[in-house]
């Protein structure tokens, strides 16, 4: 990888957006490659986090991969959009951890996250109406994370705001005010998350992220199913008889 840095750990895949030059501004390759890496997950993974290398998380797209992508432009901007599809959709529990920028592209991915935590002075904002340009791939996001109101402010005034005000609309969960802090938050968010079955984990996000776009029947219908074969599962039989027998199921970490 050129544009990330791997490291998994406890069953925890560590990304970090490494062009800190650039304050991690998202290229065509780092697209590539964070969806080749979301693309390779497997069963051994239960939690991704993401995080910026040199105190940013990521200040939007690469304007020079714009302005070289030619012919390309609308392919580019919608790789972009897939990739945040592809991290939204994955079974694992997608962790962010955001400090200095957090613009653009950067927001969208935040948006896309199931758990996000923020340093109180992080930049976030939707900067491209700004420079004449669309959050065309964002947009849909950022409004199934905060609602339409407040998304049409922010897209329309392209205003920056800080970590303190992202908790307010619901763009975060928890707002730290010093690293040492986000640091704890973020240990104990992991044990949290590694305390609950993986498989059950990935069927409930599923079933929360269909809740919004399909009719309510079939994600009924489905849940009933899925809770059928849960029981019946190995999980759903090792986490019965954990509680009965009074200890911790195999999946805690």
């Amino acid at each position: 990888m050129n544009t990330l840095l791997l490291e998994p750990h406890n069953g925890v895949l560590h990304i970090t957006l490494n062009r800190p030059q650039c304050r991690n501004a998202m290229s065509l390759e780092m697209v590539n490659e964070l969806r080749a890496v979301v693309a390779q997950l497997d069963s051994h993974v239960r939690a991704l986090v993401i995080s910026g290398a040199g105190g940013h998380f990521c200040a939007g797209a690469d304007v020079k991969d714009m302005v070289q992508a030619g012919g390309q432009l609308q392919a580019l901007n919608r790789a972009f959009g897939t990739l945040l599809q592809e991290v939204e959709a994955v079974p694992q529990v997608v962790i962010v951890v955001l400090q200095g920028a957090v613009l653009g592209g950067g927001f969208g991915l935040a948006c896309v996250s199931d758990i996000a935590l923020a340093d109180h002075q992080a930049q976030f904002g939707l900067p491209e109406t700004s420079l004449g340009l669309l959050p065309a791939q964002i947009a849909p996001f950022v409004v199934k994370r905060i609602g339409l109101t407040q998304a049409r402010r922010l897209a329309l005034t392209a205003a920056q705001f800080d970590g303190v005000e992202a908790g307010r609309l619901g763009v975060v969960h928890f707002v730290e005010h010093d690293p040492q802090a986000l640091a704890e938050r973020l240990d104990e968010v992991l044990g949290q998350v590694l305390r609950c079955a993986p498989g059950a984990n990935g069927r409930t996000k599923a079933l929360l992220l269909a809740s919004g776009a399909e009719p309510l029947e079939e994600v009924l219908d489905r849940g009933a199913q899925w809770f059928a074969e849960a029981v019946r599962s190995e999980e759903g039989i090792e986490g019965t008889q954990a509680f009965v027998q009074k200890r911790r199921p195999g999946w805690c970490k």
